[in-house]
């Protein structure tokens, strides 16, 4: 049997997306710009970023993304975290630029889905969206589910990184994970990403998510569970 108010709880988390979805037509989106075509990904291409989550004291760490295989089967990018508390290798894997058959979500999770999850829905352009729901088995915590993203294309700022200054393209993401549980509500994730053609990567990442509990009561507030920023340190670009 469902706790006291769940359904209020669903209504609300849906509601809270309709007006953020409907609020990003709103933001200042920056200036209009050309469209983004697909990249080309290369062996020994490596992203280096700068990361925390958290609020008073936030969990640091270095995260490095190398491209390590390039064929029919598909990208296999390497992702490594290091920090004082980090300590992570995992392997993403694409199909194409832009759609993972095998990667991450929202921290450092492998999941493997069954459709391709498009994370870069390529040529990218100012006011382009897409929704989706994906079905994915979440290797790390051994469980199947499906969860919905949205995502929608704003306009080109000029962004500053610790790697230098970038046109960028932003991107918009509302995203509703599959980690409900009998006594919590799913997480729902409110993501900024700033995409740039000379790195071919994000440059940086502004990433929110909460869930509610199934106590019941009405005054309980969200939990805060990702208050992260992910900034680019350094690109190294392979030898074409």
């Amino acid at each position: 049997m469902p706790a006291p108010h769940s359904d209020s709880r669903r209504a609300f988390l849906a509601g809270a997306a309709t007006l953020f979805i409907a609020g990003c037509a709103g933001l200042p989106t920056g200036a209009s710009g050309p469209p983004v075509p697909a990249p080309a990904y290369a062996v020994g291409d490596r992203w280096v970023y700068r990361a925390r989550d958290g609020f008073l004291s936030p969990t640091t760490w270095e995260e490095t993304h190398e491209v390590t295989a390039v064929g029919p089967q598909g990208i296999t990018v390497r992702v490594t975290q290091r920090g004082p508390s980090v300590n992570v290798v995992r392997t993403e894997v694409l199909s194409s630029p832009g759609h993972v058959r095998v990667g991450a979500v929202f921290d450092d999770e492998t999941r493997r889905f069954t459709q391709d999850l498009l994370r870069y829905d390529f040529p990218l352009e100012s006011g382009k969206s897409w929704n989706q729901w994906v079905h994915n088995v979440n290797e790390t915590v051994r469980r199947e589910g499906d969860l919905n993203r949205y995502v929608r294309v704003g306009g080109w700022r000029k962004i500053q990184t610790p790697a230098g200054t970038f046109d960028a393209i932003g991107l918009w993401v509302v995203m509703h994970l599959d980690d409900d549980e009998f006594w919590r509500e799913r997480t729902d994730c409110r993501y900024e990403i700033w995409y740039a053609p000379a790195v071919n990567a994000a440059v940086r990442e502004e990433k929110e998510a909460q869930y509610f509990e199934k106590s019941g009561k009405m005054d309980t507030g969200p939990i805060r569970s990702q208050h992260a920023l992910v900034e680019l340190v350094a690109y190294t670009r392979a030898a074409r």
